[in-house]
C-alpha cells in the first residue's frame, strides 16, 4: 500500500508572503487523514508548521503518520524552509493527545520538544507570603526593564537558530503590538513584586492579543532577579499575578514555558498549571 499527501484545494498565499495549503493522507487514493502546512518567512528565515497532523482511528499504528510526516516535510523543504514546527495538543485532564501527532511519533522522527503551555483557572484570591508586596511598574523604569527583557530574548532565540538581527526584530514587532504605550498599555500589568523593600522580580500580564483563545489573560514573562533566586519569590510572584487577574475579572491564566527550565515547569505544575499543548522543532537539514 501507498501513503502518499494530496491536497484538497489551491495552495494559498498571503500579502505577508505566509503561504499554506491543507492536504488529505491517502492509502492507495483512500482518505485516512489530514495535515496543514503553512511556511512563514516574516522573521527573515523561513519557518514551516505542520499543523493538525491526524490519521483515522482504524489507521493509525500502520505507519501512515511517519510517511505522512516525512513527505511533509519535503513539501517544506520545497517551499524553502529551514526548520519545521509542529504542536501536540492535550487533553488536561487525562494528560493524553488530543488526536494529533502523537509525541512519541515525533520524537522518532527527531523533533525536539521546545516548550509547553500551561493553564490554570483561577478560582481564590491568594494571599502573599509576609513581607511581600507588589506595586505597578513605572513609566521611568519600562525602558530599563524593556532592555534587560529584549537581550535576555534575542540570547534566547540565537540559541535556538535565530541570528541577533532576526531575534531582535522579533523582539522589537512584540513590543509594537504587545506594549505600543509602555507601562501605561491598557489591558495590560506591568508589576514590581518587592521583599522586605527590596525589588526583587517583575512580571508582565497581559489582557490583549492572547496566543490562545482558551485563556484570559498570559504571562508573556516572568524574572526574579538574579542575586534574589531560590528565595521563594518566583511562587510569590506567581501569586500576585493571579491575584492581578481576579481582580481584573480574568479567571483562567495561561503561559509559556521552556522545556530546557525544570524548575519553572515544576513550580507551575506545584501551582496548578496544567500542560494543554507541548510544541517541537526540527531542523530541515
Amino acid at each position: 500500500m501507498t501513503t502518499t499527501l494530496r491536497p484538497t484545494g489551491p495552495e494559498h498565499r498571503a500579502d505577508d508572503g505566509v503561504r499554506s495549503r491543507t492536504y488529505k493522507i491517502c492509502v492507495n487514493s483512500r482518505p485516512v487523514g489530514a495535515v496543514r502546512l503553512v511556511c512563514d518567512p516574516r522573521s527573515g528565515q523561513p519557518v514551516g508548521r505542520m499543523g493538525g497532523l491526524t490519521v483515522d482511528e482504524g489507521e493509525r499504528r500502520r505507519g501512515r503518520g511517519t510517511v505522512a510526516a516525512l513527505a511533509a516535510e519535503e513539501i517544506l523543504r520545497n517551499w524553502g524552509c529551514s526548520r519545521v514546527e509542529t504542536s501536540v495538543p492535550l487533553d488536561p485532564e487525562a494528560g493524553e493527545e488530543a488526536g494529533h501527532a502523537a509525541p512519541h511519533l515525533l520524537d522518532a522522527l527527531g523533533y525536539q520538544e521546545r516548550n509547553r503551555n500551561m493553564v490554570k483557572p483561577l478560582s481564590e484570591r491568594p494571599d502573599l507570603p509576609p513581607g511581600s508586596t507588589v506595586r505597578a511598574m513605572t513609566d521611568a523604569e519600562f525602558p530599563d526593564w524593556w532592555t534587560h527583557g529584549r537581550d535576555t530574548f534575542v540570547r534566547e532565540q540565537m540559541a535556538r537558530g535565530f541570528t541577533r538581527e532576526q531575534a531582535g526584530a522579533k523582539m522589537e514587532a512584540t513590543r509594537f503590538a504587545q506594549l505600543p504605550d509602555g507601562a501605561s498599555t491598557p489591558d495590560t500589568s506591568l508589576l514590581t513584586l518587592t521583599h522586605a523593600g527590596d525589588d526583587v522580580g517583575t512580571v508582565w500580564i497581559s489582557y490583549r492579543n492572547l496566543p490562545r483563545t482558551d485563556v484570559d489573560a498570559w504571562i508573556f514573562d516572568i524574572e526574579v532577579r538574579e542575586e534574589r533566586r531560590g528565595e521563594g519569590h518566583g511562587r510569590a510572584m506567581m501569586l500576585a499575578a493571579e491575584r492581578e487577574c481576579l481582580d481584573a475579572g480574568k479567571p483562567c491564566l495561561g503561559l509559556n514555558v521552556f522545556t530546557d527550565n525544570p524548575r519553572a515547569q515544576r513550580l507551575y505544575t506545584s501551582l496548578g498549571y496544567r500542560t494543554v499543548e507541548r510544541f517541537y522543532a526540527k531542523p530541515l537539514l
